[in-house]
């Protein structure tokens, strides 16, 4: 039975801390950000007098107090905080400082500001007609695209209009910054990225990192959006502190957050494909183009993983994908789950469909012909990586015999032509996507394990906690493998000072790294116990250390081989139960014994005494780092990814055809999560990602001002899934997967994959739609988020032309 998240119990009982459930001190100070609400302005006057004559107020810093005020997770082009000119509504410029959050709140509506206004640019379409990009386009090719394209049978072109997304974690973007001696700094923030934060902190109040401790114990959610842009608000925070040498918290409300930081990155992309009377495609053209906002952020990367997501699940012999990142003057859009991925995934479901019904096939058929096959050799990605390991056709098929599709498609074609109030449609999509950072040097992390005297343990990685479980999982494979149970571990609060130089918690990677170096670290004490144990087996028990009050009067126990040095965490593991196994030591339910000498069981506590009165490390260190990276990103060719977590899932939508609204009423789901350290919370993450997926493709929308001001920035205004959204029919499945040997244990990372299956939605929307008469030739253009009101204008075209006259 797998057990709950480790901090269910503190959850529920609302006794789990959180960054600001932390004790107000007495001396505590609170800062609120001025910011901008011009899309491109220079600053011409910027006068504080008023707010400092407020009640409360204590200080106000601008970017001019920085020691450096630039950063940039890939390139240092965003200031902190602007100083003569503000590239998006929502850029912070100043920081109000007061005795209460209140205080500082009123006061910086005091703010007297002239701006001269700069001519924005705000849509992906203006940025590429004034060529307003980030950096130069980027292209990964195979084969003769424009050759094949010719001389195939058919071809379609069309587009794809994907708008952003909100990660609405429910805890905003949070820091506490307490100022120490002799100029240190300590900071708690809600950061997926601690050495980012401690690193930007540092560089921004001009200290070297070892002033700076950053301390992250959970998040309140995170989707992505705390994985770059939490550091900038813990600098902020910082620097009141260390200027007025007291602490100093900043919270953001609501919609402050959701206004002033980045959102999924929009996409406008637009593809030629050629194929041939099968549907079996021949060549594929794709160019994306994503919105980056006013900076680069990790706008960059996420294009990249766009990019290698653009087959999705299946194999096109003759393939072109150009990405083009465009510069706006939007609030900086950021990672989100799925990163890249969705977006190239999307494209090429919409381009499958586009096919199925220029040919008047079901899509599914097109699907199943074009995916990945160890067969004729249709298993390599068009950036060379061999796609081992390849479940899609298993998932397919299972997945369709499960949900029954082909008896619903039937229903469905027979309703649609009876019923007029509504109308039904049916997807079955699936999913392949790479797992680890496509940056090699972020796929490394490291690990400290403690056994204490009592036998009981601490971890510390630098995965961080976001509600996900992943200490839940790395305690579980710690326990496991030295036979406790998972109760004996706690992991601890990630601290730069424990586990320096880590990645961010991201890329669905946060167990594969962290928990390897976990185990690695763990098997390293383990192999010194077994050889304890092994020796204490020959000598009589009341010659023991502790018996002899371990004050030397018997000879020390030397261990031959005390270190154990290794990069692979499945090395010396038994493959069906993933433990490793040292001189022959068994360690089972709190137990050590050799299986020849039954009658001389050891209790794990008692040998761990041991191990402490003969000096025997009960702590270790290990590092990790993931091998087989070796992805060229000038030439976009290699292995980008240590392997793929693959998908399906099949769902049923209904339209009303005189609103719009659309119905969810059946989602299966499939899901190849390899061997599950814990399967209830897989399952579980599988269910959220698909319901945080299916606010992205349906009722999720984004509304801005002409100064590009976000407008629906609460949840009045910002539709987010709720109970009534959540399929009226919902089944997740694992499915059966021993052969995953690429990773730790044989898991599968879980945390963004089944967010891109929300897809299977939005692509059945466009299905319901295809069934009317003037979608007969044409297929649906409709946007992502199929909203009811972009679902009602696609159903009644006419009508809105005539409104909108």
């Amino acid at each position: 039975m797998s057990l709950p998240h480790d901090y269910a119990h503190t959850h529920v009982c609302g006794e789990s801390e959180f960054v600001d459930d932390r004790p107000i001190m007495k001396n505590e100070l609170f800062v609120d950000v001025f910011f901008s609400t011009r899309a491109h302005a220079l600053i011409k006057r910027v006068d504080f007098t008023e707010v400092l004559k407020q009640p409360g107020v204590v200080a106000v810093f601008t970017g001019h107090d920085f020691a450096h005020n630039m950063w940039g997770t890939i390139f240092k082009d965003q200031p902190l905080l602007a100083t003569d000119k503000v590239q998006y509504a929502g850029e912070g410029i100043a920081l109000i400082v007061a005795t209460s959050i209140e205080a500082a709140q009123r006061a910086k509506h005091k703010t007297i500001i002239e701006y001269t206004d700069l001519a924005p640019i705000m849509s992906i379409q203006e940025a590429r007609k004034h060529e307003s990009f980030i950096i130069p386009a980027r292209t990964i090719e195979r084969g003769n695209v424009d050759e094949e394209m010719k001389k195939a049978p058919h071809t379609l072109e069309g587009n794809i209009v994907i708008q952003g997304h909100d990660h609405f974690y429910l805890e905003s973007q949070v820091s506490i910054a307490y100022p120490l001696e002799d100029g240190q700094i300590e900071i708690h923030s809600s950061s997926q990225h601690p050495t980012e934060t401690q690193h930007v902190v540092a560089h921004a109040l001009g200290l070297p990192d070892n002033d700076v401790v950053c301390q992250v114990k959970r998040m309140g959610g995170g989707f992505g959006g705390k994985e770059s842009q939490a550091a900038p608000f813990a600098a902020m925070a910082a620097l009141c502190a260390m200027k007025l040498k007291r602490p100093v918290r900043i919270c953001l409300t609501k919609d402050d957050d959701m206004i002033m930081t980045g959102k999924r990155n929009p996409f406008e992309n637009e593809y030629k494909v050629g194929f041939d009377e099968h549907g079996k495609i021949l060549a594929m053209d794709i160019k994306l183009f994503s919105d980056a906002g006013a900076y680069a952020d990790l706008s960059t990367s996420i294009m990249e993983r766009a990019m290698l997501h653009s087959d999705n699940s299946y194999f096109i012999p003759h393939m072109r994908v150009v990405g083009q990142v465009c510069k706006t003057n939007h609030h900086s859009h950021t990672a989100f789950r799925g990163f890249g991925g969705p977006k190239g995934v999307a494209t090429a479901e919409k381009i499958i469909e586009a096919i199925a019904h220029y040919l008047k096939k079901d899509p599914l058929d097109v699907r199943k012909i074009n995916l990945y096959s160890d067969v004729d050799g249709r298993n390599t990605t068009h950036y060379g990586q061999l796609v081992e390991n390849n479940v899609l056709d298993r998932l397919v098929n299972e997945l369709e015999n499960k949900s029954d599709y082909r008896k619903r498609r039937q229903e469905i074609t027979k309703f649609n032509k009876e019923n007029k109030d509504f109308i039904r449609g049916l997807s079955l999509t699936t999913v392949k996507f790479g797992i680890s950072f496509t940056t090699r040097f972020l796929n490394q992390g490291n690990a400290l394990v403690i056994v204490h005297n009592d036998g009981s343990l601490q971890i510390a990685t630098g995965a961080t906690e976001m509600g996900q479980g992943v200490n839940a999982r790395i305690a579980e494979m710690v326990t496991t493998e030295l036979g406790l149970p998972r109760t004996a571990a706690r992991v601890m609060p990630t601290r730069t000072d424990k586990n320096a130089n880590t990645s961010p918690t991201a890329a669905s990677s946060g167990t594969d790294i962290n928990g390897a170096a976990a185990l690695l670290a763990t098997r390293k004490i383990k192999k010194r116990l077994s050889e304890l144990a092994l020796k204490l087996l020959d000598i009589p028990k009341d010659k023991w250390a502790s018996k002899t009050a371990g004050l030397g009067t018997q000879p020390e126990v030397m261990l031959d081989t005390p270190n154990l040095d290794e990069n692979d965490p499945n090395a010396g593991a038994e493959w069906e139960s993933g433990v490793a196994k040292y001189f022959e030591m068994e360690f089972q339910d709190g137990w050590v014994f050799h299986p020849k000498h039954l009658d001389k069981k050891i209790e794990f506590k008692y040998l761990i005494l041991e191990a402490y009165l003969n000096r025997v490390s009960l702590s270790d260190y290990a590092f990790y780092k993931i091998p087989g990276i070796e992805f060229n990103k000038m030439t976009g060719q290699g292995d980008a990814f240590l392997y793929f977590t693959q998908g399906a899932a099949c769902s049923e939508v209904s339209l009303d055809r005189h609103t719009g609204e659309v119905k969810v009423l059946r989602t299966d789901i499939l899901m190849d999560l390899g061997r599950p350290v814990n399967h209830d919370l897989d399952v579980g993450q599988v269910t959220g990602a698909f319901i945080q997926g299916l606010g992205w493709v349906t009722t999720e929308n984004l509304f801005y001002n002409d100064q590009g001001l976000l407008l629906s920035h609460a949840p009045s205004t910002y539709k987010i899934p709720n109970v009534q959204d959540i399929p009226r029919t919902f089944k997740v499945e694992l499915l059966e997967n021993d052969e995953n040997y690429a990773n730790v244990r044989g898991t599968k990372a879980v945390g963004e994959p089944p967010l891109l299956l929300a897809l299977s939605a939005w692509t059945a929307v466009t299905n319901a739609l295809s069934y009317l008469p003037h979608f007969q030739v044409d297929y649906p253009g409709i946007r992502i988020p199929a909203t009811s009101e972009n679902v009602l204008r696609e159903i009644m075209p006419e009508k809105f032309k005539e409104w909108e006259r």
